[in-house]
């Protein structure tokens, strides 16, 4: 019996340690990549909105914007999951108003994400674009307001 081999009780609790403390390291790293992930792609879909908007008025709109973002899933300038308002952990909200004589049409999207605290957090801003084409964040503890055509609040996005 004295040639049994095989680890101590010892070495496998230092080995179940180190497992934990780079587990304990990696993890926070992980969720916070994924949270980056969610906000790049969130603000890569509203340029595409954007895009697709500034496509359907100048073709199928008549000098109006898109009545939801469905109709422009249907019209084929957006894909259907950005069509169906929600993308890669964040809700997307659309509001417009119709051209009028001395007025253009205006639309505005806003991206918000579907949890914003905790360890499941899919994302910790909000962001925005309208007509002009600006893309605005904010924190999503002060947040950005959907309006009729325009949103208030945030900051223009530096890229």
């Amino acid at each position: 019996m004295k040639n049994q081999k095989g680890f101590s009780l010892i070495e496998l609790l230092i080995v179940v340690v180190i497992i934990g403390i780079i587990a304990a390291i990696a993890i926070p790293n992980l969720l916070a990549a994924r949270r980056s992930a969610n906000e790049g792609s969130a603000i890569s879909s509203l340029r595409t909105f954007h895009g697709g908007e500034m496509t359907y008025q100048a073709t199928a709109g008549a000098g109006n914007y898109s009545t939801d973002m469905a109709a422009l899933g249907t019209a084929g300038v957006i894909d259907s999951v950005l069509a169906g308002a929600q993308k890669s952990g964040y809700n997307f909200t659309y509001s417009k108003t119709d051209a009028t004589t001395g007025s253009p049409a205006t639309f505005a999207c806003v991206a918000k994400p579907v949890t914003a605290t905790g360890v499941t957090a899919t994302g910790t801003r909000d962001f925005a674009i309208s007509t002009e084409g600006v893309l605005n964040f904010a924190a999503s503890s002060t947040g950005i307001t959907l309006a009729t055509g325009s949103f208030t609040g945030g900051s223009p996005h530096n890229n």
